[in-house]
């Protein structure tokens, strides 16, 4: 290992914050990957503790999907005590599995007994059933009891994000009497904004802002300043309405109740952004057809995730080739049909991936639905129309000049005035029709929005030219 350079202006500042990891575009810089790689190799612990285990959990991180594969066990070895197990939550699955699978169960459930009970849920959420029950049976009964109510809620539910961690009092006490519970109660959550009130049966009642706590007199009785949840969040409620819960209402914590509006837990604001993002994350991949893929996937898991939206989307090519093959003598007799006819269901494709997108992000944040549909399809019907228009004119001038046939400018004229109303109505009807029926718009709607311009747009094109020009 050298002694000087950069190598040496990392190493010999163990006590300082650290130069920023990243570099101007936001990603791990080079240098400091191949020092941490160097560290690894050579099993430098003190290198790595002093650099490594000082930064923020979504640093970790970031470093963590950055390195090379055979070195993150290595590095979380080498960290040993010191590796922030929090940093799992910020990797990608197949990631967080991967690390998981190679630590020993008793050092996982030392590291889960100082998380966040929301961390550690999305943690052992992963692991095998059999593992879990080992982890969870080394932890004190307490914790062992939050995090198996939280791990019985459903996958992508409020109550899978809540934190059990939270300060309830009764109505009766004083402002005195909580602060001095505050401060002298260890076990409470590392951080917290409010407090909730609760009766003997653990029912929520309300809740006290912790400014409005320090503003009030200590004589004060916590039910004359307490005031209502009127948004409690029931345990079972989809993580994605949640979130919606904290825009609308722009909430920073918000209490989860059981189905007796019995307080079992609460969502912060760190959890619903990351609710947010992952959410956003999964309708971008399932508008491309890509399931739940990461970047860390292997090639083979890769493969499989895509190969049956491929198969799918062969299916359909098939079917808008058979429409071509219906006009296969009028093609042979005027190849410039060949030609133009790409350009028809091309215009068609993208026009409906636009108002798809618009309408399947607008179902997934509520702000579509039966009262305003009709007003929305009236608008996209006329964008259809005017987009149809202005680009018939367009391609029909470009067409008529390229062959020099005005004719056929207009064929393929009114050609993209039908394909652009017919790709703006599949755009918003085929998501909507999806969501009725209770199937994911996300999912589905891209084969069928690109399946109804297909083939509209070459039965189209092809059938008026067949017929204006009698062929």
């Amino acid at each position: 290992m050298t002694e000087t350079g950069e190598d040496d202006r990392i190493r010999r500042r163990p006590d300082d914050e650290g130069a920023d990891i990243y570099d101007e575009d936001g990603n791990v810089r080079s240098d400091f990957l191949a020092l941490v790689g160097a560290a690894i190799a050579d099993r430098d612990t003190i290198f790595l503790r002093q650099n490594v285990a000082r930064l923020h959990e979504s640093e970790i991180g970031d470093l963590l999907e950055s390195i090379q594969p055979d070195q993150r066990l290595a590095l979380v070895r080498l960290l040993g005590d010191d590796f922030d197990m929090t940093a799992l939550t910020e990797v990608d699955e197949a990631i967080r599995r991967e690390i998981v699978d190679q630590i020993p169960n008793e050092q996982i459930a030392a590291a889960i007994g100082d998380l966040d009970s929301d961390d550690a849920v999305y943690i052992l959420e992963d692991l095998d059933k059999e593992d879990r029950e080992e982890i969870l049976a080394q932890l004190p009964f307490t914790e062992r009891v939050r995090l198996r109510r939280a791990l019985d809620y459903p996958e992508s539910s409020a109550g899978r994000r809540m934190q059990t961690e939270f300060v309830a009092v009764p109505p009766f006490w004083t402002v005195g009497q909580t602060i001095d519970y505050m401060r002298e109660e260890e076990d409470l959550p590392y951080s917290f904004t409010q407090i909730f009130v609760i009766d003997p049966t653990f029912k929520l009642l309300g809740a006290v802002d912790l400014d409005k706590l320090l503003r009030t007199k200590r004589q004060t009785k916590i039910e004359a300043i307490m005031r209502e949840t009127t948004h409690p969040i029931p345990a079972e409620m989809d993580q994605e309405e949640a979130a919606q819960l904290f825009e609308q209402y722009d909430l920073l914590s918000a209490a989860v109740v059981d189905e007796n509006d019995r307080l079992v837990g609460v969502l912060t604001i760190d959890d619903v952004v990351d609710v947010i993002h992952e959410e956003a994350d999964e309708d971008i991949k399932r508008l491309g057809g890509v399931g739940d893929e990461e970047l860390s996937d292997n090639v083979i898991s890769t493969v499989r995730s895509r190969f049956l939206w491929l198969v799918i989307n062969l299916g359909t090519a098939m079917l808008s080739a058979s429409v071509i093959g219906l006009f296969d003598a009028s093609i042979e007799k005027m190849i410039a049909l060949a030609v133009l006819m790409p350009i028809v269901a091309s215009m068609g494709g993208n026009a409906g991936t636009q108002t798809m997108t618009v309408t399947v992000r607008a179902l997934a944040t509520r702000d579509l639905d039966i009262y305003n549909a009709g007003r929305i399809i009236r608008r996209e019907a006329g964008v259809g129309i005017m987009n149809g228009i202005v680009f018939a004119s367009i391609m029909g001038t470009i067409a008529g000049t390229w062959f020099h046939d005005y004719q056929l400018g207009m064929v393929i004229g009114a050609a993209m005035i039908i394909n652009l109303m017919a790709a703006a109505l599949a755009g918003i009807l085929w998501p909507l029709l999806l969501d009725k029926v209770g199937a994911d718009p996300a999912i589905a709607s891209s084969v069928f929005v690109t399946t109804v311009t297909d083939c509209t747009g070459f039965f189209a094109f092809l059938g008026i030219a067949t017929w204006w020009f009698g062929i």
